[in-house]
This record gives C-alpha cells, structure tokens and sequence, in this order.
C-alpha cells in the first residue's frame, strides 16, 4: 500500500516533466514579437549665406515638392558683389590681352626713332668732344670746356644704351613672368566671379526633395546667419522601424528578413524587411514598454518600410512580427 503514493508521485513528477519540456519547445519555436518605433528622416533646411530675410513661401504642414522655392532673402548685397566681381574680371582680361600681344608697333617705332636720335646725339657729342681735345693740345681751349664736353658725350652714350635696352625689351613683348601673373590673376578674379553668382543664388532657399514641412523657426525680417535653421522639413521615404530583439532571437530578424509592421488602430499590417541589426548590445530603452526585458541585453534593429503611407508617423509606437527568414 505504501508502493502507491511513491508510484503516483512519480508519474506526477514525469507529467510535470513532459509538460515543462513541451512548454520550452513552444516557447522556442513561437514567433517572438518585437516593439519599436517609426523613424522618419528628417532635414534642417538652411541658407548657406546670411543676410535678411524677405519672404518664405510655406508654413508648417504644407506638403513640397523637389525645387520648390521656400524663401529668399535681401539679394541686393549679392548683387552689388555681383557687379563687383564682373568688373574685375573685364578690366584684367583687358590687361591679359594686352601683355599677350605684347607692345603695339607704333610703341616699337617709337622706341626705334628714340634709339636713332640718341645715336645720332651721342655721334654729334663725340665729334664736339674730339675737337676740344684738339683744341686742348694746342692750348686754345679751356679745360672747363674739355671737361663739359667729355661729360656730353658720357652722357649721350649712356642715353643711348639705355634706349637700345628699351627698344629691345619692346620688340621682345612682356616677359614670361609677367605674362604667367597676369593669367594667374584672371583664374583668381574667375573664381571670384564664380563665388559671387553661387553666393547669388544661395539667397534662395529650395526643397532639396519631396517631404512635409514639420517647423518654420524664423520670420521675415529676421537677420540670419549662413546655416540657421529656417524649415525642419520631414522626408517621406524611406520611413524605418527602429526595434530591439534579445540574442536568443536574433537568428529569426537578420538582415533581409521579411517582416510584418503594426500599428494600432490598423489591421492591415505593413511589409517590410529588416535592414540592419548592430553589432553592439545594450539595455532595452525604458520606451520598450515589455518588462520582463527592460533589464535584458538586446540588439537594435531597423526595418525598412516596403510602402509607407501617412498613416506612420514619427515616433508612433508599432509591433514588429516575423514573416519570413529562411536560411540556407
């Protein structure tokens, strides 16, 4: 009789056991199910000059499209420096112009005629010089006048080397080096041009792609400084899923699984696939409201959206479900 309890504890003991083992199977083979977040990419829109700002075109809310203008400001200043620049670029490129084609003929003629009359100086003071050192030697001349006509002739002599030198350099047109800063000068004053017309057209502020407009921060006539936020506009696609799966399940959302996306108040899921997982553990974020995982280590991941609509909005709390994430 004693045998019985022992025989029924046993049996008792081995159900418990099969049911606890088929419990743990379940639980391994049961789909996990993640919470999450959406993300949607969002971009600061700014001038990249300063100024004053005249007009903007949108508010918050208004849907735009890719190139649509959103605000101006004062362009006159980037006018003036417009203007500026042109101008210094014709006047250089005049002057290149002239150092590439060199000295005009009638210059060269001119230092020509010079050179011929300072010969011909120079060939009257040595015939008046010699004639005094003649005259030196028969004692009817002064010595002052030897002298002053000595000092004629140095003189037109050097007058004529120097517009020998003159003529020659003429003829040869400007030197290299001259012609190499000029030319330098002008690639300078173009891409001083080029600034200013992009400086120009930075004073109009468009929608670098489709999106919505989330916030307006400033008001016309407000000065601002090159890259202060003017619009925080929010960008439709792609829209992700940002979600946090335990170790034990990374296996079942690794990059390129299909996987389902709800949000409440929507029976129809979304479809999208999971296209990142970090490398990197961490503890659950406080905003995974699931408890018994807030103290666990976990691994975020983002899921890309197949086909968003309005319904996703930032920040929206969603469940991330398998669908499908065969393995070879």
């Amino acid at each position: 009789m004693k045998k019985r309890p022992l025989i029924i504890g046993a049996l008792a003991l081995a159900l418990f056991g099969g049911a606890y083992a088929l419990w743990q199977r379940q639980q391994a083979t049961q789909t996990p199910v993640l919470s999450g977040n959406v993300d949607i990419r969002s971009v600061n829109l700014a001038f990249r000059v300063g100024g004053r700002l005249a007009e903007l075109a949108v508010d918050e809310g208004a849907t735009v499209k890719t190139g649509q203008v959103l605000g101006r400001l004062d362009e006159e200043p980037a006018r003036h420096a417009l203007a500026d620049a042109e101008a210094a670029l014709s006047a250089l490129k005049a002057r290149q112009s002239l150092y590439h084609q060199g000295y005009r003929k009638e210059d060269v003629e001119q230092a020509r005629a010079t050179v011929d009359a300072r010969a011909a100086a120079l060939a009257d003071a040595e015939s008046t010089f010699k004639r005094q050192q003649e005259l030196a030697g028969t004692g009817a001349a002064a010595k002052k006048a030897l002298d002053s006509a000595r000092a004629g002739f140095e003189q037109a002599r050097a007058q004529l080397d120097a517009a020998r030198q003159q003529y020659q350099a003429m003829s040869k047109g400007y030197r290299p080096q001259e012609v190499a800063e000029i030319d330098a000068n002008v690639k300078r004053s173009e891409a001083q041009l080029a600034s200013a017309r992009l400086q120009l057209a930075d004073t109009v502020l468009k929608a670098p792609a489709d999106g919505v407009v989330m916030t307006r921060a400033v008001e016309p006539g407000s000065m601002l400084s090159a890259g202060g936020t003017v619009y925080t506009l929010s960008l439709p696609s792609p829209v992700w899923v940002r979600a946090y799966v335990a170790e034990p399940h990374l296996g079942d959302f690794a990059p390129g699984c299909a996987v389902t996306v709800y949000r409440d108040g929507r029976e129809q899921p979304y479809a999208g696939r999971v296209g990142f997982v970090s490398p990197t553990a961490e503890f659950t974020p406080k905003n995974v409201e699931t408890t018994d995982l807030r103290t666990a280590l976990v691994y975020r991941l983002r899921v890309v959206v197949d086909k968003p609509d309005a319904g996703l909005r930032q920040g929206m709390p969603v469940t991330v479900k398998q669908a499908d994430c065969r393995h070879e």
